[in-house]
């Protein structure tokens, strides 16, 4: 009997597994639990039924690609290669790819990413764009081989000739379409032609519609700077892209119409304006004839000569009245004035002088009283008409009653 290291063993174990044919490709079914998304971007996690529990591993290098993040509970086919991990000794399925198992399982997922990215607000109607009324590029990104494109074209080519059309080419299912259809909508927004995009293809099954689910695509929508029509074409089911674009059509043929009026429709418009801007233009003169009809039969119109005498003799009796009001202004104005140097004139101390008086000044100071003067001062006497310099010689007191 050979002994052998448990390393050994493990690596032989693991060296049986990995050249079998059966195990190098293999793909089970089951469920999803003890999912871990470690910080090296690997996922670990279990497959079990109800009978069973594999461990199994997925590489951060392989689940770059997958259209979903795996959650506990969630049915899935695990596709890759069966393995021994030699440190513990313990077997594990090394996934290259994970799908959904059924369509139940895609809508499942759907509707989780659905609610989570309504939660966050990207749904709402707040941030949504309007679309222009006259736009003059179309951005279309679909498939240039589908028939979605032809509609297009077909709508925009039929409604509205004026607005030329870019075409951003992407594939629409596939594990490339959400990163493609991103990249366009990318493209289209750092070039900046574009005044709507519309995004979009044909119908199909959940599955061939599943790129539009992606989270590449409704990020992308949402960062556009221009508005964007969603033209999936599918009438009842909504995809997220749907949910994310700033206006959602059925299909296609749908979106085209949405993106530009109808230029049969506008022509007629401008036809019914301009016959209501004409009638209503010549009712104006119509109008303003009738005005001036008035205005030359008037009288003074027909005889110019009679409103100017008319205006003349109103002159003169304006100024007649003028004259005389300024007349008794002014003789009101001259007795008030004569009335008051009258009375300034009897407040005026020089004629009181005039009358016989005069004022005796001590220094600049008038005498009022002989106690104010001593006998030898000099004062001095004003008159009416003049001074005079006076000595006192004698100062007689008197008793004077009041």
């Amino acid at each position: 009997m050979e002994i052998l290291s448990v390393s050994q063993v493990n690596k032989y174990i693991k060296a049986m597994m990995d050249n079998d044919m059966l195990l190098s490709d293999i793909t089970v079914t089951g469920e999803i639990s003890n999912f871990k998304r470690h910080s090296s971007g690997h996922y670990y996690f279990s497959v079990k039924d109800s009978g069973a529990v594999i461990s199994a591993v997925m590489f951060k290098w392989q689940n770059r690609t997958l259209k979903f993040v795996p959650e506990n509970g969630m049915r899935v086919l695990v596709r890759g290669r069966i393995s021994v991990y030699e440190p513990s000794g313990q077997y594990q399925i090394i996934a290259s790819d994970i799908e959904p198992d059924g369509i139940g399982a895609l809508y499942e997922i759907y509707e989780k990413l659905r609610q989570d990215l309504e939660r966050k607000g990207v749904f709402d109607e707040s941030r949504k764009k309007p679309l222009p009324q006259f736009p003059r590029e179309i951005g279309v990104i679909t498939s240039p081989t589908g028939a979605a494109i032809r509609d297009i074209l077909n709508i925009l080519g039929r409604r509205y000739p004026l607005a030329g059309v870019e075409l951003y080419p992407s594939a629409v299912q596939g594990d490339s379409a959400p990163f493609e259809l991103a990249a366009a909508l990318d493209a289209a927004n750092l070039e900046g032609k574009c005044d709507v995009i519309i995004i979009g293809r044909g119908g199909g099954s959940i599955e061939d519609l599943w790129a539009f689910n992606s989270i590449e695509v409704v990020n992308a929508i949402v960062a556009s700077k221009i508005p964007v029509i969603s033209a999936v074409g599918h009438e009842t089911d909504f995809t997220l892209c749907d949910f994310a674009a700033d206006t959602r059509a059925p299909t296609p043929s749908a979106a085209a119409e949405l993106a530009v009026p109808d230029s049969a429709a506008v022509l007629n418009y401008l036809r019914q304006f301009e016959a209501k801007s004409r009638a209503s233009l010549e009712r104006k003169i119509q109008l303003e004839e009738a005005r001036l009809a008035s205005v030359m039969n008037m009288r003074s119109m027909k005889n110019p000569m009679n409103f100017t005498e008319t205006k003349a003799r109103q002159l003169d009796e304006l100024s007649s009245r003028v004259n005389c009001a300024m007349n008794d202004m002014i003789n009101s104005c001259d007795a008030q004035l004569r009335e008051t140097a009258s009375r300034l004139a009897a407040l005026n101390p020089l004629a009181v002088l005039a009358r016989g008086y005069s004022v005796a000044y001590k220094g600049k100071k008038p005498v009022n009283s002989v106690e104010m003067m001593s006998e030898g001062d000099k004062i001095e006497l004003r008159f009416w008409d003049g001074t005079a310099e006076c000595e006192v010689e004698k100062i007689t007191r008197e008793v004077v009653k009041r």
